[in-house]
This record gives structure tokens, sequence and C-alpha cells, in this order.
């Protein structure tokens, strides 16, 4: 005869004595076999992606000029250029997935006017892009002090000349950013292949992003820089300003950036292909082989 019936449950060795008690004795957990997708996720890690995303792009960014300072001209103007650029390059394809990567108030404030960003979460980005700068800035001012003055954007031209120029270069770079990271049709085309992330944005629009900031660097930062700092990103110019306590014409490139996103961002909303228009007929699939 088998040891217990069909349906009831094995009975269970008695405890041994001075055993205590379970707590709950009703409650039984696998560590190894709960689903992770329902788990609850936090809703902090977009913000802690945005602030490590910001605090190495502020970081490579101006140590570029402050090493240029140091060492009489040893990184060159192609040199800053090129640590912005790659900054920008490494952080997307690392974080873009998580955040967005905006890693500048501008464009988030610019996105959430187009509707591309909810406005409820433009608080904390923005808190989390400033205190991220501020960090950075300090960090590089206990390693490089005396010469952190280097890494503010401080503008050799007029007040006005500065601001047309900043307003153009963000202009010019929201224009790309937002072609590339809101219109797939832009990305896909050049062979990423599509795939929708947590933030939303596909996969394709944030690789092609990202390679964007090699040459974007460079051509729209680099012939800036000896004229207004080339700042485009009010938290490049906040955070050393706050480290250096060098606050000089600092509204410009909180003012001129954000209007220049804005309208950047809302042009190419203006002039980009609608659902239906410009689609190509599908051609016939050819194989090389024969």
């Amino acid at each position: 005869m088998p040891e217990s019936e069909a349906g009831t449950p094995p009975v269970s060795a008695p405890a041994t004595p001075g055993t205590p008690a379970p707590l709950f004795s009703s409650l039984h957990v696998d560590s190894m076999s709960y689903d992770r997708k329902s788990m609850p996720r936090c809703k902090c890690l977009p913000l802690g992606a945005e602030f490590v995303g910001t605090f190495i792009l502020i970081f490579g960014a101006t140590a570029g000029p402050i090493v240029n300072q140091k060492y009489n001209g040893a990184e060159s103007l192609i040199g800053n250029a090129a640590c912005a650029g790659l900054a920008v390059m490494v952080v997307i394809l690392s974080t873009g997935h998580i955040s967005g990567a905006h890693l500048n108030p501008s464009l988030t404030i610019a996105f959430a006017v187009l509707r591309h960003f909810p406005w409820v979460q433009v608080p904390a980005y923005i808190a989390a892009q400033v205190s991220a700068s501020i960090c950075a800035s300090f960090a590089l001012k206990g390693v490089f002090h005396p010469y952190m003055s280097g890494g503010v954007t401080v503008p050799t031209i007029s007040t006005g000349q500065a601001f047309a120029l900043e307003f153009i270069i963000t202009f010019n770079l929201l224009f790309v950013v937002t072609a590339v990271a809101t219109d797939t049709r832009a990305a896909c085309k050049w062979g990423f292949n599509e795939s929708r992330t947590n933030s939303g944005a596909s996969s394709c629009s944030r690789k092609l992003q990202g390679f964007v900031g090699i040459p974007g660097g460079p051509n729209t930062w680099g012939h800036c820089w000896p004229a207004s700092g080339g700042s485009m990103n009010p938290v490049r110019t906040l955070g050393p300003a706050v480290a250096a306590g060098n606050y000089r014409d600092l509204w410009v490139f909180l003012v001129a950036p954000t209007l220049g996103a804005i309208a950047g961002a809302g042009t190419y909303t203006l002039v980009k292909l609608r659902e239906g228009d410009g689609v190509e007929p599908p051609r016939e699939v050819r194989s090389f082989r024969r």
C-alpha cells in the first residue's frame, strides 16, 4: 500500500527539538524561480542613468579645455571637440535605452514642448542634469585646481553675438537630434534594425544618434568654442561656472540654447514626412546568387 493517498500532501518529518518555528509558515519564496519581469521596476533608474550620463559628458567635455590650458595647448581645438563628441556617443549608446540620454535641459524642454517627452518628468530630469554637472565640475576642480577657469564657457565676442551663435548651433544640434531620435525613418534608412526600448524610442534611432555624436561634436562645437564657448547645453556652462565662481554672461548660455533647441526641434517637426508621405513602392527582392 502506498505511503500516502493520491492528492494528499506528504507529511514532513517532525521538527528537531529546539528548532524555532518559522515566522511565516504559509509563505515560501524560491530565490531561483521568481519571474524578474514581475518585479516592480524602480522609477528612479532613468534619473540615475541621466545623472551618470550627464556626469560623464560634463567631466569629459570640460576636462579637455582644462587640460589644454594647463599643458599649453596639448589637447588642441580638435582634441577638445573630440572629447565632447566621443563623450556624447558613449553615453547615448550605454544609457539611451534607459533614460533617453537627454544630457541637456534644453533638449528635455524642447522635447516636452513638442510632446515627445512628458512634462511631469521634466523637473526631475533637469534636477538630475544640474546636480550631475555641478558634481562633475567640482570633481574636476579637485583634480586640476587652480586651472578650473579653462573649463568655463566665457565668450570672447559681444553678448549679442554670443547669443546668436549659441542659438544657431543649438538649432543645428536639435534639428539633427530630433530627426534621429524621434523619426525612425531617418535612422532605419541607414541600415539600423528597428526595435522599441524601454524609453519608448527605437533602438536604431539611439544607435544612429550615438554615431552622429562623433562628427557632430567637432563640426558644431569646434569652430564655435574660441568665440562663444560652444556650450549648446545650459549645464555645460552652469556646473563649471559654479565651481569656478565665474558667472559672466551666464544668462546667455541658459536662454539661447533653450530657444535654439525649441526652434530646431520644431523646425524638423514641421518639415518631416507624415505617415504615408514619401513611401516608396515595394521593390522586388533579388538575390546576388544566380
